[in-house]
């Protein structure tokens, strides 16, 4: 039985992320360069995020921007007036995120439709507007300036490469993490509550548990990407967490590929990078970025990288985990 757990594609993507960026990051030299591979990595962990919500288990999910936020809060508070270091803060960043989100998950997770998006949406801006005029705690408008280094184990991180190394760490150990939920047994009781939710629940599926799992999970790795941005940038402020952030989110694991995980970090690379390059043309690059989502959208339905073939692609990477004896493929626990 073959029990082979990486493919070349895997094998090709971790050398890209640790090897050739790297080493073109060292080459350019440029500190904005380095900022700029970070912000990716952050929105790819992002993406991954919400995909296990909205594409995975299906549900429209309107306030992933909200509990980014507050894990970038949390890490900056704890950082600055507890002393906490980096290796401490990043968990605790997701749980407290996680925390948040599981209570007020409990009195809205039996809504479905168009009034769990709603309901989503209003917690998000609930959780924007406590950031913004809770000055005393959040520093309101002026937001926060994080003084305390990436500290690892006593070893304190400055260097841009030592920066990127961290960040694509956490990054891919995190998504990592979201690949084996999504391709799960887990992972196909979610995409039963995805396709019918009735019909799950008449199958003994506790919808309802279901939904507030994936939502708090969710909010824990939002609450990590939102520590590293509160880490790498040295500054966090509520501007940086509304609405718009959680569609740009929406919209990558969209053009990406609903229930896809390699199409939602795609869809975070493209539309990440695609303003960048094309920050020469000024305010156009706007209409051209949204011409390109449109075009993608209307060509590409199913996204870039759709659900089926990143099935293929965790079958292939898994190889003999997704058999049984005998040959019949059932997925793993």
């Amino acid at each position: 039985m073959s029990d082979r757990r990486f493919s070349p594609a895997v094998i090709a993507t971790l050398a890209l992320i640790f090897v050739a960026i790297p080493l073109a990051l060292h080459l350019q030299g440029g500190g904005y360069a380095y900022q700029l591979a970070c912000l990716v990595l952050i929105f790819a962990l992002l993406a991954s995020s919400l995909h296990l919500v909205s594409g995975v288990a299906g549900l429209l999910h309107l306030g992933q921007a909200a509990f980014y936020g507050l894990g970038a809060y949390i890490a900056a508070l704890a950082g600055n007036a507890l002393q906490v270091p980096f290796w401490l803060a990043l968990p605790l960043a997701g749980l407290g995120s996680a925390l948040i989100a599981f209570v007020v998950a409990l009195p809205t997770m039996r809504l479905v439709s168009i009034y769990f998006a709603v309901a989503t949406l209003a917690i998000g801006q609930l959780i924007y507007l406590l950031t913004l005029n809770w000055v005393d705690l959040t520093g309101g408008p002026n937001g926060i300036t994080l003084f305390s280094p990436i500290n690892l184990f006593g070893i304190e991180i400055t260097g841009n490469t030592g920066i990127y190394y961290t960040v694509a760490v956490t990054v891919c150990l995190s998504i990592w993490a979201i690949y084996r939920l999504s391709y799960s047994y887990y992972g196909n009781a979610l995409r039963a509550l995805r396709e019918d939710d009735q019909c799950a629940a008449a199958m003994a599926i506790d919808t309802v548990r279901l939904k507030v799992e994936v939502f708090t999970v969710a909010a824990f790795f939002a609450g990590i990407a939102g520590a590293l941005w509160a880490y790498t940038t040295g500054y966090v402020s509520p501007n940086d967490f509304r609405f718009p952030e959680t569609i740009l989110i929406l919209a990558m694991v969209v053009v990406g590929g609903l229930g896809s995980l390699p199409g939602a970090i795609i869809g975070a690379v493209l539309l990440i990078l695609l303003p960048e390059a094309l920050r020469g043309f000024g305010d156009v690059r706007n209409i051209i970025v949204g011409i390109v989502m449109f075009l993608s959208i209307l060509f590409l339905p199913k996204g870039l990288f759709g659900e089926v073939p990143a099935i293929s692609l965790a079958r292939g990477v898994l190889g003999g985990a997704w058999k049984k004896d005998g040959g019949q493929k059932v997925g793993w626990k």
